[in-house]
C-alpha cells in the first residue's frame, strides 16, 4: 500500500481558486481536500469540488475516442484509436484552410482556468492555422473592460483584508455559492462587528445572512450608484483630497449624479427612496467601507456602465486609503502573465483573421459566408466549454450546431449536450491527471496542479491533443514541442520563483496591503478615470413596454448552488440535491397565474419557451422570477433549458451576453 498527498489546485471559473491536497493509494485519488496551509482555502472545499474524486471516476466517463455514427444530436457514437480520429481531423481541417482558415472556429472557456491546459498549446495551434479568433465574452468581459476603462486593468483590494471592514455591501453575488471563501471572510467582519449588506433581486443565501438586503430590479444597479453619489454629495460625504489627487472626470460624473435624487432612483429600482438614504448614510459613515462586486450584475445591457460607476465609489468616499476598504471583482491583474510567451500570437505573422463572438455563436453558426462576416463557418473545435447548455438564445446555438455541413470536434469529459451534436468526441483529462499553473480571479496567489494519478482509460490533457493535430498538419516551429511543464515555466516568466511554486503549491504575490492609498493606478496618469451612465435593460417596463406588457415578468437566471455553470450537473450527489429544474416565483405572481408550489409551468417569450417546476418562494422578488441553472438540455422535461429564452443582444461596453436581461410570461404546464 503506496499512499502519498499530491499539491493540486481547483480549475474551475470561481474566483477562490483553492489550493488542493489529493490523497494517492496505490495509483487511485481517494480523497480530494482544500490546502489548510493556503491563506484563502484554509483547508476547505465547497460542496462541488469536494466531489471531484467521484467526478473524476464518474461511470459515464469518457475514457476513448468517439466517431459520430448516427444523426446530430443523437448522441450515436462509435470507439475508434486515436491515430484515426486525429489523422481524419487533421485531414479535414487543412482542406478547409486551404480554402480560407478562418472558415475554422476555436470555442472554448473557463471548464479550467488553467494556463496550460486552457489557452497555451490551443492558441498556438490556432494562431499558427489562421484561424478565426474567438471573442470570450460568455462570462466576464463586460465588467473587465469597465475596470480596464475606470482603474486600467482588473484589479482591487486584497480579499484578506475585507476581515477588517466595518461595512461590506456584496453587490450582485450570491458569495456563499459561489465565492464561498471570501464569505468567510465576510463573517470574520462580521463577528467583529462589521455591517453586511446583499445587493440583490434574489433574497439568496448570502441575503439571509447579511444585516440588510436590498432587492432592486434587474439591471438598475446603476440607477442605485448614482443615488448614492447623490447622497454623498448633498450631505458632505466625499473625500474631496482623495478626488482631487487621484481621480479624473469628477465634474462630468457629479452632474449626472445630482439628477438622481432617492426618490428617482427607488422609482427606477423598485425599492424605497429611504433604503437609498440609508445606505448612503452608511458608506459615508462606516469605515473602512469595502465593495465585493461579482458578475451577475453586469450580464445586462447597460452592466459595464453599471461597473463602471460602482468602481467610483471608493474613489470618492477615499476607501481606498484603508486596507479595508475599496473594491474587488476581480483581482486578475495583479498576476503576472506572460501570455505572448503562452499562446504565441506572432504565428500569426502579417494575418488578421477575423473574431467571432462565443456569446452569439448560435446566429453566426448560421450565417452565410460575405463581404462583412467573412467565410461560412465550417469547423468548429470546442474544448472547455459546452456551448449548447450555456450559450445564450439556445434554439438558434442548437440550430447552427444540427448543421450536417459543420465539422464538429468536443474536447470532453463526459456526453455533454454539446458533445451529441460532435463528428468527434475526444477524451480529456482532468484536473487529477494532468499538469497546470493558475492564476485566481479572487486572490493574490498563484498555483500549481501536480498530477495526481494516470490519465484514465485512453485520455488525454488538451495539450497533447493540440500537439498531435499541430504534427499531422506540419507545423515545425519549436514551441510546439514544449512539454506542459515547459510551458508552466512559462507562464510567469521570472516574476515567480517556479521551483518554490512546484515545491509549496502555491505563492503569494507582492501586491501592497492598500495598494491605492496614494493613487497610484495602473492607468496612463496613474489616476482612476472615473465615468458611467445608467443605461435601462433592453426589456423592462420602462424601455419596451410593448413587450412588457406581453411578458411583464423579469427573468434571472444564476447557477443552482450545487452546479458550476453546467460542470457537476451529471454528478449524481449533487444532482440529488438540487433534484430538477426549477422557477422560482413571488407568492404574489404564482397566485395572479394560479400556480401552486411544485407545478409543472412553461417558461416563454418570443424567442422560445422552456418547461421547468415552479417553486413558489419569497426568495423571488415580485415582478421577478428565477430560472436556476445551467442543468444540460438532455436533463430537462422537454430537452431544453433557460438559455431557451436568453438573447444574443451584447452588452453596452466588453461586447457580452446580457443573461439577465431577459422579458418572459410563466402559465401552468
Amino acid at each position: 500500500m503506496t499512499t502519498t498527498v499530491v499539491k493540486a489546485a481547483c480549475p474551475h471559473d470561481c474566483p477562490d481558486t483553492c489550493a488542493m491536497l489529493v490523497t494517492v493509494e496505490n495509483g487511485r485519488a481517494l480523497k480530494v481536500q482544500g490546502d489548510p496551509h493556503h491563506p484563502t482555502t484554509h483547508g476547505a472545499l465547497c460542496t462541488k469540488v469536494s466531489r471531484y474524486a467521484e467526478r473524476t471516476y464518474h461511470p459515464e466517463r469518457l475514457l476513448h475516442p468517439l466517431k459520430r455514427v448516427g444523426a446530430k444530436g443523437s448522441g450515436r457514437f462509435e470507439r475508434v484509436g486515436w491515430d484515426a480520429a486525429l489523422d481524419d481531423i487533421a485531414a479535414k481541417l487543412k482542406a478547409i484552410a486551404a480554402r480560407n482558415a478562418e472558415a475554422i472556429v476555436p470555442y472554448s472557456y473557463a471548464g479550467t482556468m488553467g494556463l496550460v491546459q486552457g489557452e497555451s498549446m490551443a492558441a498556438r495551434f490556432f494562431n499558427r492555422l489562421g484561424a478565426s479568433r474567438l471573442d470570450r465574452t460568455i462570462c466576464a468581459s463586460a465588467g473587465a473592460t469597465a475596470l480596464a476603462l475606470s482603474y486600467g486593468r482588473s484589479v482591487g483590494m486584497r480579499v484578506e483584508f475585507f476581515a477588517e471592514s466595518k461595512l461590506i455591501l456584496i453587490w450582485g453575488s450570491n458569495s456563499i455559492a459561489s465565492n464561498l471563501h471570501f464569505w468567510s471572510i465576510a463573517q470574520q467582519a462580521k463577528r467583529q462587528g462589521a455591517k453586511l449588506v446583499c445587493i440583490d433581486p434574489r433574497r439568496t443565501e448570502t441575503a439571509d445572512k447579511c444585516h440588510q438586503h436590498i432587492a432592486l430590479l434587474p439591471g438598475t444597479d446603476g440607477a442605485l450608484a448614482l443615488g448614492l453619489m447623490h447622497e454623498l454629495i448633498a450631505n458632505g460625504g466625499l473625500d474631496q483630497d482623495y478626488i482631487d489627487r487621484h481621480t479624473e472626470g469628477w465634474a462630468e460624473l457629479r452632474e449626472r449624479a445630482l439628477q438622481w435624487p432617492p426618490e428617482r432612483v427607488a422609482e427606477t429600482c423598485g425599492i424605497e427612496a429611504e433604503v437609498v438614504r440609508g445606505l448612503a448614510r452608511d458608506y459615508a459613515t462606516l469605515t473602512p467601507a469595502a465593495i465585493r462586486v461579482n458578475y451577475g450584475m453586469q450580464r445586462v445591457r447597460g452592466g459595464g456602465n453599471a461597473v463602471r460607476l460602482i468602481t467610483a465609489l471608493p474613489c470618492l468616499r477615499g476607501a481606498w486609503r484603508h486596507r479595508g476598504g475599496g473594491l474587488l471583482l476581480s483581482a486578475s491583474g495583479w498576476h503576472p502573465v506572460d501570455t505572448m510567451a503562452l499562446e504565441r500570437p506572432d504565428l500569426l505573422g502579417a494575418r488578421k483573421p477575423r473574431t467571432i463572438n462565443m456569446s452569439t455563436i448560435g446566429a453566426d453558426l448560421l450565417r452565410e459566408s460575405s463581404p462583412a462576416f467573412g467565410p461560412r463557418i465550417e469547423a468548429l473545435i470546442v474544448y472547455n466549454s459546452n456551448p449548447v447548455a450555456v450559450a445564450p438564445q439556445s434554439r438558434e446555438v442548437v440550430a447552427g450546431f444540427s448543421r450536417e455541413d459543420l465539422f464538429t470536434v468536443v474536447l470532453e469529459h463526459f456526453q455533454t449536450d454539446t458533445a451529441d451534436y460532435a463528428d468527434y468526441v475526444l477524451p480529456a483529462t482532468t484536473q487529477l491527471e494532468h499538469f497546470d499553473v493558475h492564476k485566481s480571479y479572487g486572490h493574490t496567489s498563484v498555483l500549481i496542479n501536480h498530477p495526481a494519478i494516470a490519465p484514465l482509460g485512453e485520455a488525454r490533457p488538451n495539450t497533447e491533443i493540440f500537439r498531435g493535430l499541430a504534427a499531422r498538419l506540419g507545423f515545425t516551429e519549436p514551441c510546439f514541442a514544449d512539454s506542459d511543464l515547459d510551458i508552466g515555466r512559462k507562464a510567469f516568466g521570472r516574476a515567480v520563483d517556479f521551483e518554490r511554486l512546484s515545491r509549496d503549491g502555491w505563492l503569494q504575490l507582492p501586491v501592497a496591503d492598500a495598494p491605492f492609498a496614494d493613487g497610484g493606478f495602473p492607468t496612463r496618469s496613474g489616476r482612476a478615470r472615473l465615468g458611467g451612465e445608467y443605461i435601462p435593460n433592453y426589456e423592462s417596463r420602462a424601455s419596451a413596454p410593448a413587450l412588457a406588457a406581453r411578458y411583464p415578468l423579469a427573468m434571472i437566471s444564476p447557477p443552482a448552488r450545487h452546479f458550476l455553470n453546467s460542470t457537476f450537473v451529471n454528478v449524481r450527489s449533487l444532482r440529488s440535491i438540487e433534484g430538477e429544474p426549477l422557477l422560482e416565483l413571488h407568492p404574489r405572481d404564482a397566485a395572479a397565474r394560479g400556480i401552486g408550489d411544485g407545478a409543472r409551468v412553461r417558461v416563454f417569450n418570443d424567442r422560445g419557451s422552456y418547461v421547468c417546476k415552479a417553486h413558489v418562494s419569497e426568495r423571488a422578488r415580485p415582478g421577478v422570477v428565477v430560472g436556476l441553472g445551467v442543468w444540460w438540455r438532455k436533463l430537462g422535461a422537454e430537452g431544453s433549458n433557460v438559455n431557451e429564452l436568453t438573447s444574443q443582444r451584447l452588452t453596452d461596453i466588453g461586447r457580452a451576453p446580457t443573461f439577465y436581461d431577459c422579458l418572459v410570461e410563466v402559465a401552468a404546464a
